[in-house]
């Protein structure tokens, strides 16, 4: 188990190194994907099994998805995309040396952190997860997706034209028959 825990963590630091080196935002894009599968895999090993595919699903399958078309549509080369200024690129440097150096101030003082009370294994499992939200938060739940219902309407309401009610297809190639 620990082996497996080293593996994926050195996936994930490879994966977001590559990241940040990578000249071509897709193969960039791809690396972020391999490192949130693997932080997934991080999730699993902590027995958070829908913590892991809820990540997969938002992450991996959504905001990656709409990264990876917004930089295919944005078509950024060399002509477009200048190289930054000296000056640019030395204070991007600092700022994250220093952002590094308060991360190590924070975590040096260490955290004091206490083994809870009682273990319970099936804590991150669906069936657990599904029971306290149907029986313990269902009102809430239940509100919430009216809620989300209500403004998927709404959005539609708001993007649909005026008179624009049917699709106006273009007229057929084929010939009409007399």
């Amino acid at each position: 188990m620990l082996v497996l825990f080293y593996l994926l963590a050195a996936v994930s630091v490879i994966a977001a190194l590559v990241v940040v080196a990578a000249r071509s935002p897709v193969t960039s894009v791809i690396a972020l994907i391999v490192c949130f599968l693997s932080i997934a895999g991080h999730y699993v090993l902590l027995n958070a099994q829908f913590l892991a595919m809820v990540h997969v699903i938002v992450y991996t399958g959504a905001i990656l998805i709409l990264m990876l078309f917004v930089i295919m549509l944005l078509n950024m080369n060399e002509e477009v995309e200048k190289r930054k200024p000296l000056l640019a690129r030395i204070s991007a440097v600092a700022t994250g040396g220093l952002l590094l150096l308060v991360l190590l101030a924070a975590t040096r003082q260490g955290l004091d952190l206490q083994a809870p009370a009682s273990f319970n294994a099936g804590v991150g499992l669906v069936k657990n997860i599904g029971n306290v939200l149907f029986r313990d938060y269902l009102l809430p739940f239940e509100l919430s997706s009216v809620l989300f219902l209500s403004a998927m309407a709404g959005a539609m309401m708001l993007a649909k034209k005026d008179g624009t009610e049917h699709i106006n297809l273009p007229p057929s190639s084929e010939p009409e028959e007399a």
